[in-house]
């Protein structure tokens, strides 16, 4: 494939050829230049004019009888019992009459016939000719050696976007973030203008890459997990110019799947992290820029990443929607509350997130009802439930799998019952993990786990729904994976966990052709974990509508609706 640096080259190489080749050379290709008989110049003016007449009586002698011998006419055509003979062509009598003179001057000299001429002649005579070949080669190779050229495997497109130069009056800053989940770790590469609005990077709106597993599968082994971060951050880097870098914040933000790991684990993760990016990136990184993001933190930048891309931030907050997001370890709620309901915020304990996070967004103050449920993610909830199996096996599994589920460093026992999932005690044992009737809750309003629920209100009332929320829905059929967002209510999730929970686990296949394979013996659970969270957990009406979503459409692109991007402006608006 051909560089960039090499597509340049030969696109200026005709201009800068003329430039290159000496003129001399050039001249001498066409007037050779002889050297072989050196010229003796007479020293007395006698002889010069003797030696001059000399010549031309000679050269004049030779002139006539050329002429003679060409302007003499032709012999008569022999009949046809003579012998033809061919005549000789104008050419050849020339080249004869030529050599002839030439020997007879030679005779009338006295000097030897001057020897062939040597291959070291030949070369010096055509010199310009080999001047015109050799010296741009030569550039060719020079120019090519010495230019820096793009890696064996970036395009001409990458390498143009990652060289190109950004308009110096057009204030520009890109900002790196990586989302290391439970279930997998996916940077995010945004660009904002002066404005703080998004524009593209490269032909998208963003860069987004993700990876499997997350950073938690590699508990005992720091580096490792470090190591898994490479790609991403080579292909992050890539679509930055590298004039930009020094500049470009970069952020690793741990979620819930770090939270969960016991003993030190985490921190040695996180500490490998950092010196990854020390020692192979020049992104610009803090000392806070590795850390594991508290669950306000995650709750508030989803609820600014989606409310941005629709263009709510700066009206009132009941012109906002509420986020619900379910990731692997852990679910955040976050919704923008009234300033009275805001004072009403019971007061916490020493060391938990406060309920309420105030904000000032785009020339408005809000105040964010912010919550994050550890251990209430998706992948946290099916240990909490597997905990709970007997000898018999557990209710959630479904018919005919008998295996284990590792979560967290540990390891859990799922087996089905002999008579297959069972979709009753599947809730039973959902609701009994939600501890919904926690006597703790001391407050007018809880969720479960006696916390409190924000209150309600106008920014609530519209509420979107994402990560395996969406993901889950596809699989089971009821949402199209391919549409941005998509209108569902809960009770889609509870009549897809009845038809999930009576499939046996060889039909899964064939029926859920999108699940895979490792979460096929738990589509029953997670399906009805999800209904469960949203109806028991959250107080919502089955029938209300929520919506599902993947991306949001901003302007003419579609962007990752998480939190990431919440994460992108807060990080760069210190620099405006």
């Amino acid at each position: 494939m051909l560089t960039y640096d090499t597509v340049t080259f030969f696109h200026l190489f005709p201009f800068l050829l003329p430039s290159l080749i000496p003129i001399p050379s050039i001249i001498s290709l066409f007037i050779p230049i002889h050297t072989d008989t050196p010229t003796r110049i007479p020293h007395s003016p006698n002889a010069v004019v003797s030696q001059s007449l000399s010549s031309f009586k000679s050269d004049s002698n030779s002139a006539l009888e050329s002429l003679h011998v060409l302007l003499k006419p032709p012999s008569p055509s022999p009949s046809a019992s003579q012998i033809r003979f061919r005549s000789s062509s104008s050419a050849e009598l020339l080249d004869a009459e030529l050599e002839l003179e030439t020997t007879k001057m030679i005779k009338r000299s006295g000097r030897p016939p001057p020897p062939p001429e040597s291959i070291v002649d030949k070369i010096y005579h055509f010199r310009g000719a080999f001047l015109m070949v050799a010296v741009p080669l030569l550039l060719v190779t020079l120019v090519l050696y010495a230019m820096p050229s793009a890696s064996s495997n970036e395009s001409i497109e990458d390498y143009a976007l990652t060289h190109r130069k950004v308009a110096p009056d057009r204030k520009t800053a890109f900002a790196v973030i990586f989302d290391a989940g439970s279930s997998g770790s996916r940077v995010h590469v945004f660009r904002f203008d002066k404005n703080l609005d998004l524009v593209p990077v490269g032909n998208d709106l963003e860069l987004f890459v993700q990876i499997k597993p997350g950073l938690s599968a590699y508990a005992r082994n720091p580096q490792q997990a470090a190591e898994s971060l490479i790609t991403l951050l080579d292909k992050a880097e890539s679509v930055i110019p590298r004039e930009f870098r020094p500049k470009t914040p970069v952020r690793v933000g741990a979620t819930a799947g770090l939270r969960a790991l016991e003993g030190d684990a985490s921190d040695r993760i996180l500490q490998a992290v950092r010196d990854l990016l020390k020692q192979r990136s020049t992104l610009k990184s803090e000392s806070d820029s590795v850390t594991v993001l508290d669950g306000t933190q995650e709750g508030a930048f989803q609820w600014v990443t989606i409310n941005y891309l629709l263009g709510n931030l700066g009206r009132d907050y009941s012109e906002t929607v509420g986020v619900v997001d379910l990731g692997g370890g852990s679910v955040q709620m976050a919704y923008a509350i009234s300033e009275a309901n805001a004072a009403e915020a019971p007061n916490v304990s020493v060391g938990e997130d406060p309920y309420v996070k105030e904000m000032f967004l785009r020339g408005r103050k809000y105040y964010l009802y912010v919550h994050s449920y550890l251990g209430y993610g998706l992948l946290a909830a099916r240990a909490k439930i597997l905990k709970v199996s007997d000898d018999f096996g557990n209710p959630c599994i479904l018919d005919g799998f008998n295996g284990s589920y590792n979560y967290g460093g540990k390891s859990f026992k799922a087996s089905s019952y002999p008579s297959g999932a069972s979709l009753n005690e599947c809730k039973n044992i959902a609701l009994n993990a939600f501890k919904v009737n926690e006597s703790k809750c001391t407050h007018m309003k809880c969720t479960f786990a006696g916390i409190w629920n924000g209150g309600g209100g106008d920014g609530e009332k519209n509420l979107f729904v994402a990560s395996f929320f969406f993901d889950r829905a596809a699989e089971a059929g009821f949402a199209d994976p391919k549409s941005p967002v998509v209108k569902v209510r809960p009770v889609d999730f509870e009549a897809a966990s009845k038809q999930a929970c009576r499939t046996k686990i060889e039909d899964v296949k064939s029926f859920y052709p999108r699940v895979e394979e490792g979460n096929r013996p738990y589509l029953c659970m997670d399906l009805l974990y999800q209904y469960t969270l949203l109806v028991d957990g959250f107080g919502l009406d089955p029938w209300q509508e929520i919506t599902l979503v993947k991306k949001v459409k901003y302007h003419d692109a579609l962007v990752e609706a998480a939190w990431p991007l919440g994460s992108a402006i807060e990080a760069v608006s210190s620099t405006y």
